[in-house]
C-alpha cells in the first residue's frame, strides 16, 4: 500500500503545473562541445536509464536491479552481474547486500537528475561524444513508465547541454504489439511539440536533419515472432523522413543476407534503403578474437560495402563482454572482457572495415554485464551472492578505453591490434 501511495503521489506531483512536466523546452545552460551536426566521426554509447530504486521519486521499487521489484534487493533477488562504483553519486539507495567490510551496498536510480548528469559528465571527461537514450516503445501507453522515460530523457538532455555532449532518441520496438508503431510516431510528435527536442542545441543531427533511431526492425525471434511487421516499420520510417528527420535503424546481424537472426523477407532491404544509417546488433554474435575475425570477414566488411553502394552510413555495434548469470542463470562471464582487449579489437575491426562511426553497447547496462561506466571491484559478498568485478582494473578503465577508441577512429592514434596503455 505504501508503494502504491508513493507512485500515485509522484504522478500527482508531476501533474501539478506545466513547470512540473519534464516535457517542455530546455531553458538551462548549454555549452558547445562536440559537433552535433553529424554522426560522422562519432563514438556514441547506448544509455538505458532504466534503473529504479526503492525510495526514489517514482516509487516503483527495484526496477531492473531485481527479479521482484517489490521485494528487498538482496541475496537471491538480483538481475545484475556488475556493481556500479558508487563513490561519486550524491543520491544513493541502501540495499540488503553487504560488502566485504560489512557495510551495506548501495545503488543509484536513473530517475535522479544528479545521477544522469554525473553519467554525462563522465562522457565529457573521457571523450565519449554522447548517447542514444533508449525509449522503450512498449511502455509508452503506461502513464507511470512513460513518466519515468520522460524524466530520464529530460535529464539526459540537460546533461548533454551542460557537458557539451550529443544525444539522440532511440525507440526500441521490442515487445511492441501489432500496430504499435503508430504510438511511436505520436510520441515523437509530442517530443517535438512539447520539448522542441529537435531544436535543442545538443540534439544530434545527421545529413542536415535531426536524427531519430528505430531499433528492432526485421528481427527473427524464432517461435515467438514479433507482432509488429516489417511493413509497419517501413511506414514509420517514411513518416519520420517526411517529418524532416534522418533515421537510424537497428537491425539484426544477418540483415544483409536475410539469415540467422533476421527475417527472410526481402522487404527488409527496401525499408533499410529508406533510412540514412544502419546499425546491426551484434551482442553475443561472437565471443572471442577468432570468432570476431570471422564476423569481420563475413559481415562487417561486406556490410560496409553494401551500405556504400546503397547510399547508407554504417554504424557498427561493439561491446566489452557479456554475462547473464543473475538475470537468466546463464554462464557467469559468458563472453570475457579480456581486460578490454576484446572491446578494443572490435573497434579496430570497425575502423579497418571502413566505418567512420561506432556505437558502444552499453553505457550503463549492468544487467547483461555490458556496462562501460564506472563499476567496482568491491562487490557484495555472502552466501549465494555472485557478481563480476572489473578484474582489479580501475573503475574508469572502459571509459578510458572507449575514449582511446574515439581517437583511433579519428586517426589521432594508430589502429594497432594490441590495445593502448591507459
Amino acid at each position: 500500500m505504501i508503494r502504491i501511495f508513493l507512485s500515485i503521489l509522484s504522478l500527482a506531483l508531476f501533474a501539478v503545473g506545466e513547470e512540473s512536466s519534464p516535457l517542455q523546452p530546455y531553458s538551462g545552460s548549454s555549452h558547445k562541445g562536440v559537433d552535433c551536426s553529424t554522426l560522422n566521426g562519432k563514438v556514441m554509447t547506448g544509455y538505458q536509464g532504466w534503473f529504479g530504486s526503492d525510495g526514489d521519486r517514482m516509487g516503483m521499487g527495484w526496477v531492473h536491479w531485481s527479479k521482484h521489484r517489490s521485494k528487498p534487493f538482496g541475496p537471491g533477488n538480483a538481475t545484475v552481474d556488475l556493481w556500479p562504483d558508487m563513490s561519486e553519486y550524491s543520491a544513493q539507495y541502501p540495499t540488503d547486500f553487504k560488502l566485504a567490510d560489512g557495510s551495506e551496498a548501495t545503488v543509484f536510480s536513473s530517475t535522479d537528475r544528479s545521477t544522469v548528469l554525473k553519467h554525462f559528465e563522465w562522457m565529457q571527461d573521457y571523450g565519449i561524444h554522447g548517447a542514444f537514450v533508449q525509449r522503450f516503445a512498449n511502455g509508452l501507453n503506461n502513464t507511470e513508465l512513460k513518466l519515468q522515460k520522460d524524466m530520464v530523457l529530460s535529464h539526459a538532455r540537460e546533461g548533454a547541454n551542460r557537458f557539451g555532449r550529443a544525444y539522440v532518441v532511440m525507440y526500441d520496438l521490442s515487445g511492441l504489439s501489432a500496430g504499435g508503431a503508430e504510438r511511436v510516431w505520436e510520441d515523437w510528435q509530442e517530443l517535438r511539440e512539447k520539448m522542441d527536442i529537435t531544436g535543442d542545441p545538443a540534439y544530434l543531427h545527421h545529413n542536415g536533419k535531426p536524427l531519430v533511431s528505430i531499433w528492432g526492425v526485421g528481427f527473427n525471434d524464432g517461435d515467438k515472432p514479433r507482432q509488429y511487421s516489417v511493413a509497419e516499420c517501413g511506414e514509420l520510417v517514411e513518416k519520420l523522413k517526411a517529418d524532416g528527420c534522418s533515421v537510424m535503424l537497428g537491425v539484426p546481424t544477418g540483415w544483409r543476407e536475410l539469415e540467422r537472426d533476421s527475417v527472410a523477407d526481402p522487404a527488409l532491404h527496401e525499408v533499410i534503403k529508406l533510412a540514412d544509417v544502419v546499425s546491426p546488433w551484434t551482442i553475443g554474435r561472437y565471443r572471442d578474437e577468432k570468432s570476431l575475425a570471422s564476423h569481420a570477414e563475413k559481415h562487417l566488411k561486406p556490410d560496409v560495402k553494401w551500405c556504400r553502394e546503397n547510399g547508407l552510413d554504417y554504424f557498427p555495434v561493439v561491446f566489452p563482454g557479456f554475462s547473464w548469470y543473475n538475470l537468466h542463470g546463464d554462464e557467469l562471464n559468458a563472453i570475457p572482457r579480456e581486460g578490454g582487449q576484446f572491446l578494443w579489437s572490435q573497434m579496430v575491426e570497425a575502423k579497418k572495415a571502413g566505418a567512420n562511426m561506432i556505437y558502444v553497447a552499453m553505457f550503463d547496462e549492468v544487467d547483461e554485464g555490458t556496462a562501460i561506466f564506472k563499476c567496482t571491484n568491491d562487490v557484495p559478498v555472502g552466501e549465494g551472492v555472485t557478481f563480476l568485478t572489473y578484474e582489479g582494473l580501475p573503475a574508469d578503465h572502459y571509459l578510458k578505453l572507449v575514449g582511446a577508441g574515439q581517437k583511433m577512429l579519428r586517426g589521432e592514434i594508430p589502429a594497432t591490434d594490441k590495445m593502448p596503455g591507459l
